[in-house]
Protein backbone atom coordinates (compact mmCIF):
# COMPACT_ATOMS: atom_id res chain seq x y z
CA UNK A 1 0.00 0.00 0.00
CA UNK A 2 1.09 3.37 -0.89
CA UNK A 3 1.91 5.67 2.44
CA UNK A 4 3.00 8.74 3.32
CA UNK A 5 6.51 8.30 1.31
CA UNK A 6 5.13 7.43 -1.44
CA UNK A 7 2.24 10.00 -1.90
CA UNK A 8 4.52 12.42 -0.78
CA UNK A 9 7.08 11.60 -4.33
CA UNK A 10 3.99 11.30 -6.15
CA UNK A 11 2.85 14.60 -5.33
CA UNK A 12 6.29 15.87 -6.21
CA UNK A 13 6.18 14.17 -9.18
CA UNK A 14 3.06 15.85 -10.38
CA UNK A 15 4.19 19.06 -9.32
CA UNK A 16 7.32 18.82 -11.71
CA UNK A 17 5.44 17.34 -14.51
CA UNK A 18 1.76 18.46 -14.69
CA UNK A 19 1.52 21.77 -12.53
CA UNK A 20 0.86 24.64 -15.59
CA UNK A 21 -0.86 21.72 -18.10
CA UNK A 22 -4.70 22.01 -18.74
CA UNK A 23 -6.94 19.41 -18.49
CA UNK A 24 -8.16 17.93 -21.98
CA UNK A 25 -10.58 15.45 -20.27
CA UNK A 26 -10.85 13.54 -17.09
CA UNK A 27 -12.21 9.53 -18.27
CA UNK A 28 -13.47 7.42 -15.38
CA UNK A 29 -13.24 3.05 -16.29
CA UNK A 30 -13.97 2.40 -13.00
CA UNK A 31 -17.63 3.82 -11.97
CA UNK A 32 -17.17 2.67 -8.23
CA UNK A 33 -14.26 4.29 -8.18
CA UNK A 34 -15.63 7.61 -8.49
CA UNK A 35 -17.09 8.36 -4.88
CA UNK A 36 -18.69 11.68 -5.98
CA UNK A 37 -21.19 12.95 -8.41
CA UNK A 38 -20.99 16.50 -8.17
CA UNK A 39 -18.84 18.84 -9.74
CA UNK A 40 -19.28 16.30 -12.41
CA UNK A 41 -15.96 14.89 -13.84
CA UNK A 42 -16.72 16.95 -16.92
CA UNK A 43 -15.97 19.80 -14.78
CA UNK A 44 -12.30 19.28 -15.01
CA UNK A 45 -12.01 20.20 -18.79
CA UNK A 46 -9.73 23.08 -19.33
CA UNK A 47 -8.79 23.75 -16.24
CA UNK A 48 -5.17 23.85 -15.37
CA UNK A 49 -3.69 21.85 -12.54
CA UNK A 50 -1.96 24.18 -10.24
CA UNK A 51 -0.81 22.08 -7.44
CA UNK A 52 -0.44 18.64 -6.25
CA UNK A 53 -0.44 17.30 -2.24
CA UNK A 54 -1.19 15.14 0.12
CA UNK A 55 -3.17 14.42 3.01
CA UNK A 56 -1.46 11.21 5.24
CA UNK A 57 -1.76 9.09 2.44
CA UNK A 58 -4.45 11.10 0.22
CA UNK A 59 -2.90 12.43 -3.09
CA UNK A 60 -4.24 15.87 -3.59
CA UNK A 61 -4.39 17.51 -7.28
CA UNK A 62 -5.54 20.81 -7.24
CA UNK A 63 -7.01 22.65 -9.96
CA UNK A 64 -7.73 26.19 -11.10
CA UNK A 65 -11.20 27.32 -9.80
CA UNK A 66 -10.32 25.01 -6.77
CA UNK A 67 -11.28 21.83 -7.62
CA UNK A 68 -9.63 19.14 -6.60
CA UNK A 69 -9.27 15.48 -7.02
CA UNK A 70 -8.43 13.46 -4.19
CA UNK A 71 -7.75 9.70 -4.32
CA UNK A 72 -7.01 7.12 -2.15
CA UNK A 73 -4.74 4.34 -3.60
CA UNK A 74 -5.78 1.40 -1.25
CA UNK A 75 -3.22 -1.31 -1.20
CA UNK A 76 -3.09 -2.27 -5.01
CA UNK A 77 -3.48 1.55 -6.81
CA UNK A 78 -1.02 3.51 -8.23
CA UNK A 79 -0.78 6.38 -10.32
CA UNK A 80 1.53 5.81 -13.71
CA UNK A 81 2.32 9.26 -16.07
CA UNK A 82 2.42 8.78 -19.22
CA UNK A 83 4.22 11.22 -21.84
CA UNK A 84 2.01 10.11 -24.41
CA UNK A 85 -1.01 7.72 -24.94
CA UNK A 86 -1.39 4.86 -27.12
CA UNK A 87 -5.01 6.77 -28.47
CA UNK A 88 -7.46 9.16 -27.99
CA UNK A 89 -10.32 6.80 -27.87
CA UNK A 90 -12.04 6.93 -24.69
CA UNK A 91 -11.45 4.03 -22.54
CA UNK A 92 -13.99 1.42 -21.83
CA UNK A 93 -15.63 1.19 -18.51
CA UNK A 94 -15.09 -2.45 -17.00
CA UNK A 95 -11.73 -3.18 -18.85
CA UNK A 96 -8.23 -3.24 -17.49
CA UNK A 97 -6.70 -2.04 -14.23
CA UNK A 98 -6.93 1.49 -15.15
CA UNK A 99 -9.65 3.23 -12.84
CA UNK A 100 -9.41 6.83 -13.97
CA UNK A 101 -6.88 9.00 -16.53
CA UNK A 102 -6.19 12.18 -17.07
CA UNK A 103 -5.30 13.74 -20.24
CA UNK A 104 -3.87 16.97 -20.22
CA UNK A 105 -3.19 19.69 -23.47
CA UNK A 106 0.13 18.54 -24.11
CA UNK A 107 -0.80 14.88 -24.87
CA UNK A 108 0.39 13.08 -21.65
CA UNK A 109 -1.26 12.62 -18.39
CA UNK A 110 -1.68 10.08 -15.41
CA UNK A 111 -3.41 6.95 -14.99
CA UNK A 112 -5.01 5.89 -11.61
CA UNK A 113 -4.71 1.89 -11.56
CA UNK A 114 -5.65 -1.00 -9.53
CA UNK A 115 -4.56 -4.54 -9.48
CA UNK A 116 -6.15 -7.65 -7.98
CA UNK A 117 -9.72 -7.91 -7.50
CA UNK A 118 -10.76 -6.04 -4.29
CA UNK A 119 -11.56 -2.53 -5.70
CA UNK A 120 -10.96 0.17 -3.10
CA UNK A 121 -9.33 3.08 -4.94
CA UNK A 122 -11.26 5.95 -3.84
CA UNK A 123 -11.51 9.01 -6.53
CA UNK A 124 -13.32 12.34 -5.00
CA UNK A 125 -14.05 15.38 -6.85
CA UNK A 126 -14.59 17.98 -4.65
CA UNK A 127 -14.30 22.01 -3.72
CA UNK A 128 -13.81 21.16 0.14
CA UNK A 129 -11.22 18.81 0.73
CA UNK A 130 -13.03 18.44 4.46
CA UNK A 131 -15.82 16.90 2.39
CA UNK A 132 -14.06 13.68 1.65
CA UNK A 133 -14.91 11.83 4.69
CA UNK A 134 -11.40 9.95 5.00
CA UNK A 135 -9.59 13.51 4.77
CA UNK A 136 -11.84 14.84 7.43
CA UNK A 137 -11.40 12.58 10.18
CA UNK A 138 -6.99 12.60 9.66
CA UNK A 139 -5.54 12.81 12.60
CA UNK A 140 -2.47 15.12 12.88
CA UNK A 141 0.56 14.26 10.25
CA UNK A 142 3.31 12.05 11.37
CA UNK A 143 5.98 13.44 9.64
CA UNK A 144 5.12 16.76 10.76
CA UNK A 145 3.95 16.45 14.39
CA UNK A 146 5.87 17.66 17.23
CA UNK A 147 6.97 15.53 20.30
CA UNK A 148 3.85 16.66 22.69
CA UNK A 149 1.48 16.67 19.89
CA UNK A 150 2.74 12.79 18.79
CA UNK A 151 2.89 11.88 22.61
CA UNK A 152 -0.79 13.30 23.32
CA UNK A 153 -2.04 11.43 20.06
CA UNK A 154 -0.16 7.99 20.92
CA UNK A 155 -1.60 8.28 24.41
CA UNK A 156 -5.37 9.28 23.28
CA UNK A 157 -5.51 5.68 22.00
CA UNK A 158 -5.07 2.88 24.26
CA UNK A 159 -3.95 -0.43 22.25
CA UNK A 160 -0.86 -1.98 21.14
CA UNK A 161 1.77 0.38 19.61
CA UNK A 162 1.81 -0.96 16.09
CA UNK A 163 -2.54 -0.80 15.71
CA UNK A 164 -2.45 2.70 17.06
CA UNK A 165 0.27 3.99 15.07
CA UNK A 166 -1.26 2.95 11.87
CA UNK A 167 -4.78 4.39 13.07
CA UNK A 168 -5.19 7.29 10.61
CA UNK A 169 -7.39 8.49 13.12
CA UNK A 170 -4.51 9.33 15.85
CA UNK A 171 -1.73 9.98 13.26
CA UNK A 172 -1.85 10.15 9.29
CA UNK A 173 -0.07 8.78 6.55
CA UNK A 174 2.06 5.57 8.26
CA UNK A 175 0.48 2.14 6.99
CA UNK A 176 1.83 -1.44 7.71
CA UNK A 177 4.98 -1.14 5.97
CA UNK A 178 6.47 2.02 7.55
CA UNK A 179 5.20 1.11 10.89
CA UNK A 180 7.41 -2.41 11.01
CA UNK A 181 10.33 0.33 10.09
CA UNK A 182 9.55 2.61 12.24
CA UNK A 183 9.39 0.03 15.57
CA UNK A 184 12.54 -1.78 14.52
CA UNK A 185 14.29 1.55 14.56
CA UNK A 186 12.49 2.30 17.91
CA UNK A 187 13.51 -1.53 19.07
CA UNK A 188 9.92 -1.96 20.64
CA UNK A 189 7.81 -4.65 20.42
CA UNK A 190 4.83 -4.25 17.80
CA UNK A 191 2.66 -5.46 20.69
CA UNK A 192 3.80 -2.87 23.16
CA UNK A 193 0.63 -1.37 24.94
CA UNK A 194 0.83 2.82 24.53
CA UNK A 195 -0.34 3.67 27.89
CA UNK A 196 2.44 1.69 29.29
CA UNK A 197 4.92 3.53 27.36
CA UNK A 198 7.92 5.51 29.17
CA UNK A 199 8.16 9.38 28.10
CA UNK A 200 11.77 7.74 26.74
CA UNK A 201 10.46 5.47 24.95
CA UNK A 202 7.72 7.98 23.26
CA UNK A 203 10.49 10.03 22.25
CA UNK A 204 12.59 7.56 21.06
CA UNK A 205 9.23 6.19 19.18
CA UNK A 206 9.19 10.02 17.89
CA UNK A 207 12.72 10.19 16.50
CA UNK A 208 12.19 6.92 14.85
CA UNK A 209 9.01 7.62 13.39
CA UNK A 210 10.54 11.12 11.60
CA UNK A 211 14.29 9.58 10.92
CA UNK A 212 12.04 6.89 8.80
CA UNK A 213 9.10 8.88 7.12
CA UNK A 214 11.64 11.49 6.15
CA UNK A 215 14.82 9.13 4.98
CA UNK A 216 11.86 7.58 2.84
CA UNK A 217 11.09 10.60 1.59
CA UNK A 218 14.24 11.93 0.54
CA UNK A 219 14.81 8.81 -1.46
CA UNK A 220 11.92 8.93 -2.86
CA UNK A 221 11.71 12.41 -4.05
CA UNK A 222 12.99 12.98 -7.62
CA UNK A 223 12.14 9.17 -9.01
CA UNK A 224 9.69 8.61 -11.45
CA UNK A 225 6.70 7.27 -10.31
CA UNK A 226 7.31 3.56 -12.03
CA UNK A 227 10.62 3.45 -10.29
CA UNK A 228 9.10 4.08 -5.97
CA UNK A 229 7.93 0.85 -5.26
CA UNK A 230 11.48 -0.36 -5.94
CA UNK A 231 12.83 2.28 -4.36
CA UNK A 232 10.89 1.64 -0.80
CA UNK A 233 11.45 -1.79 -1.23
CA UNK A 234 15.23 -1.05 -1.39
CA UNK A 235 15.36 0.35 1.90
CA UNK A 236 13.19 -2.00 3.83
CA UNK A 237 14.83 -3.36 6.81
CA UNK A 238 12.32 -5.89 8.15
CA UNK A 239 8.84 -5.24 6.45
CA UNK A 240 8.32 -8.00 4.03
CA UNK A 241 12.01 -9.86 5.17
CA UNK A 242 10.61 -12.92 6.65
CA UNK A 243 13.31 -15.19 6.75
CA UNK A 244 16.19 -12.80 5.95
CA UNK A 245 18.98 -11.69 8.82
CA UNK A 246 18.68 -8.67 10.05
CA UNK A 247 20.87 -6.06 9.20
CA UNK A 248 21.18 -4.39 12.67
CA UNK A 249 22.17 -7.58 14.59
CA UNK A 250 21.87 -10.72 11.82
CA UNK A 251 19.15 -12.63 13.90
CA UNK A 252 16.39 -13.50 11.80
CA UNK A 253 13.39 -11.62 10.55
CA UNK A 254 9.75 -13.10 11.99
CA UNK A 255 6.45 -12.46 11.39
CA UNK A 256 3.16 -12.71 12.98
CA UNK A 257 0.64 -13.14 10.18
CA UNK A 258 -3.49 -11.89 10.55
CA UNK A 259 -6.75 -12.97 8.46
CA UNK A 260 -5.47 -10.11 5.77
CA UNK A 261 -2.13 -8.76 6.59
CA UNK A 262 1.17 -9.70 8.53
CA UNK A 263 3.81 -7.74 10.55
CA UNK A 264 7.40 -8.13 10.96
CA UNK A 265 9.85 -8.18 13.16
CA UNK A 266 13.01 -8.82 14.71
CA UNK A 267 13.53 -10.70 18.11
CA UNK A 268 16.57 -9.49 19.14
CA UNK A 269 16.07 -5.67 18.60
CA UNK A 270 12.55 -5.39 19.36
CA UNK A 271 11.49 -8.26 22.14
CA UNK A 272 14.17 -9.37 24.29
CA UNK A 273 14.98 -12.56 22.32
CA UNK A 274 11.63 -13.47 22.52
CA UNK A 275 9.61 -14.96 19.62
CA UNK A 276 5.97 -13.51 19.69
CA UNK A 277 2.98 -15.77 19.02
CA UNK A 278 1.81 -16.01 15.90
CA UNK A 279 -2.12 -14.58 16.71
CA UNK A 280 -3.47 -11.48 17.11
CA UNK A 281 -3.70 -11.88 20.90
CA UNK A 282 -0.46 -12.40 21.80
CA UNK A 283 0.67 -11.81 25.22
CA UNK A 284 3.98 -12.99 24.88
CA UNK A 285 5.35 -9.32 24.94
CA UNK A 286 4.78 -6.08 26.46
Amino acid sequence: MPELPEVEALAGYLRQRAVGRRVDRLEIAAISALKTYEPAPTAVAGRAVVDAGRHGKFLDVLFEGDLHLVVHLARAGWLHYREAFPATTPLRPGKGPIALRVRLDDGSGFDLTEAGTQKKLAAYLVTDVSAVPGVAKLGPDALAADLPTFAERLRSRRGQVKGVLTDQSVLSGVGNAYSDEILHAAKLSPFAITDRLTDAQIATLHAATRQVLGDAVERSLGQRAAELKGEKRSGLKVHARTGLPCPVCGDTVREVSFADSSLQYCPTCQTGGKPLADRRLSRLVR
